[in-house]
């Protein structure tokens, strides 16, 4: 089974970036499939769920749709977590 890594974030965040370039090296690594999500561009859109329950501790690593971690990418955990 792939696994999927989410990551949550908003423009203008430079925790995000970081998150995101941190997970774009890791998925080039170790073959998961990350997608990106802009949590204020999906509520724009109509799809508020993800804004109101991270909006406040963006970026959120989302792991197989479970939360992973927030603030920052917690790469060890991550690592030993995918390798299960």
């Amino acid at each position: 089974m792939d696994r999927q890594v989410r990551l949550l974030t908003r423009e203008g965040c430079p925790m995000c970036l970081a998150a995101s370039r941190q997970l774009t090296e890791l998925a080039a690594e170790l073959g998961f499939d990350l997608t990106v999500t802009d949590v204020d561009a999906a509520a724009a859109a109509g799809h508020t769920a993800l804004r109101a329950e991270f909006g406040d501790r963006l970026p959120v690593v989302l792991l197989d749709d479970v939360e992973h971690s927030y603030w920052e990418v917690d790469e060890v955990r991550l690592r030993a977590d995918l390798r299960r």
